[in-house]
């Protein structure tokens, strides 16, 4: 069975680095291409992350791409105060990379989607873990991606619980509604990994443990970096015992639908007023085919064994 191609689309914080070691490590997927963009941190910053981790774990092959600089509908960007105390000022909980000596290529990561949209047809999987900026600019440019792109399968949203920014909306949402709606109202074929899923799926001090233990550069610095976020989780969201592994999930989920339930369902994002960014079924698409899909339960021990399995492996020779 041929390999599918993935892209992951990043705003490179701490579960995004933890999305591209879990990328690199999946056999049924090649990693084409990462795209880093505006979130977590600024688009420059993004970039360097994901230079410094691929080339740390040994994959300095995979091309990285620059994506936007701010949403769709603002002309600049800041990242909130609580995306910098979560993922540290430099997105990757203050810890110190190796510095990569490659540059993001030239063409913009917008475009990258296209080509590799033409190029691969049904067998490309795009990752958004980050603001649907990026997509929703390539599909307005080329609105015929949609049916030929495999599969999205995005981090994002909040279905059946609240929010983490305010009650009806989830962060990567909430960067850009417009850009969000435009992704999930166009034909793409479409699964909504959110905080009703993500949530469940946690990493503890215990099995960081193992990956420092390892002795690697790579098994040190993930180390620090996720004891970085679950010092942070600990404070910021107590109730959970661990970190949140939103991104990996969705790295997972796309190469494997079965670790997740899913709810078949049309759905949009509000724009506007004071439900801005709130994920949810469209009304006037009751009756029509649904393409897309919402995540509402995980298989969480298999999930958490897999990272630890696939991260460990990966930390072993780096």
């Amino acid at each position: 069975m041929a390999k599918k191609k993935m892209i992951l689309d990043l705003d490179t914080g701490i579960d995004d680095a933890l999305a591209i070691a879990y990328a690199l490590t999946v056999p049924e997927a090649d990693l084409i291409g990462v795209i880093g963009s505006y979130g977590n941190v600024l688009t420059p910053q993004a970039v360097q992350n994901c230079l410094d981790l691929l080339d740390m774990l040994g994959h300095p092959e995979v091309p990285v791409f620059a994506g936007p600089t701010h949403s769709s509908t603002t002309t600049t960007f800041s990242v909130m105060p609580i995306s910098q105390r979560i993922h540290g000022m430099n997105g990757v909980g203050d810890v110190s990379l190796p510095h990569s000596s490659r540059t993001a290529e030239q063409m913009s990561g917008r475009d990258f989607i296209i080509e590799a949209a033409h190029q691969y047809g049904d067998d490309l999987i795009v990752v958004p873990t980050d603001p649907l900026t990026t997509l929703a600019a390539a599909i307005k440019k080329d609105p015929a991606i949609t049916h030929l792109i495999g599969n999205v399968t995005l981090m994002g949203g909040a279905l059946t619980i609240p929010g983490n920014v305010t009650p009806a909306t989830e962060a990567n949402i909430n960067q850009d509604p417009v850009a969000a709606n435009e992704v999930f109202q166009s034909p793409l074929p479409l699964t909504m990994v959110g905080l009703d899923v993500t949530t469940r799926t946690l990493l503890t001090k215990k099995k960081t443990a193992q990956w420092r233990a390892l002795g690697t550069t790579a098994g040190k610095k993930y180390a620090a970096i996720v004891d970085y976020y679950i010092d942070i989780y600990a404070d910021v969201h107590p109730h959970l015992n661990g970190c949140a592994l939103h991104d990996p999930l969705a790295v997972a989920v796309a190469v494997d639908p079965s670790l997740v339930t899913t709810l078949p369902l049309n759905m949009k994002v509000e724009v506007d007023g004071p439900c801005a960014g709130r994920t949810i079924g469209d009304e006037e698409l009751l009756d029509q085919p649904v393409h897309s899909q919402a995540a509402v339960n995980v298989d969480k021990d298999r999930f958490e064994q897999l990272l630890m399995t696939h991260l460990t492996t990966l930390f072993q020779n780096n």
